[in-house]
């Protein structure tokens, strides 16, 4: 099954994940099929802690991947900023 996942990188305490599409057998940070954005949880208030490719996502998504609890949590949090910063502009 194919999965859209967060990939670790980063430094010691200074965590940074990438989003991912995987195999599910395939390690955490191992091999990936395609790489669809990132999440930076410790980013200050001025930077973008979250980026994600919408066509990928939903072509991904059109095809069976599942994403995992985080990855959803996210997306949710991402769709919700996203009117919010279109209503400032």
């Amino acid at each position: 099954m194919v999965v859209i996942r967060l990939s670790r990188g980063g430094a010691k305490s200074r965590p940074f994940f990438n989003i991912v599409v995987a195999d599910k057998r395939v390690r955490r940070d191992g091999r990936f099929i395609e790489r669809l954005g990132f999440y930076n949880p410790i980013a200050k208030a001025g930077e973008e802690s979250v980026r994600i490719a919408q066509d990928r996502l939903t072509y991904w998504r059109g095809v069976g991947a599942q994403a995992s609890p985080t990855v959803e949590r996210l997306l949710k949090q991402a769709a919700a900023k996203a009117p919010a910063a279109a209503a400032a502009a």
